[in-house]
């Protein structure tokens, strides 16, 4: 029997001064297109780890999720398969970053500039910018 479902992705929305994180992608589908920082989960990895892996990977920074923004799931939000993505707001200390892995470039956008991001990370970023329904401490979610 094989098993098949979506693949589990993550995605790090870090907001700071009015600006946000994000990374030109280097890669189709939406090479060019500026989005949030992610990517797939590895096996044995937690959804955690994996945000903040991603994150230091295509932006060098290091930060840590403060809490969850959403979880996305429509099966027609990455043209390469049907993906699930966790969403975290993260913090730490906000440095210049630097574009790394698959992305092209990494920088601080105004929000008022953060316009045709690749998949649906427009609306990602506008749910993190709502008040939070669920913080994480310490791996687990509290209410």
């Amino acid at each position: 029997m094989i098993l098949r479902g979506p693949a589990v992705t993550v995605d790090a929305v870090w907001i700071h001064r009015g600006r946000v994180l994000l990374v030109r992608r280097g890669h189709p589908p939406g090479q060019g297109l500026w989005a949030l920082p992610g990517g797939f989960v590895e096996y044995g990895e937690t959804v955690e780890a994996a945000v903040a892996r991603e994150l230091r990977e295509e932006t060098g920074l290091t930060a840590r999720p403060l809490h969850l923004v959403g979880i996305y799931s429509g099966p027609d939000r990455d043209p390469r398969r049907h993906t699930l993505t966790i969403a975290y707001r993260v913090g730490g200390r906000a440095r210049t970053p630097r574009g790394g892995d698959d992305a092209l470039e990494a920088a601080w956008v105004p929000l008022s500039r953060a316009r045709g991001l690749a998949f649906d990370h427009a609306r990602i970023l506008a749910d993190a910018c709502r008040p939070p329904a669920l913080r994480i401490r310490q791996g687990r979610s509290v209410a």
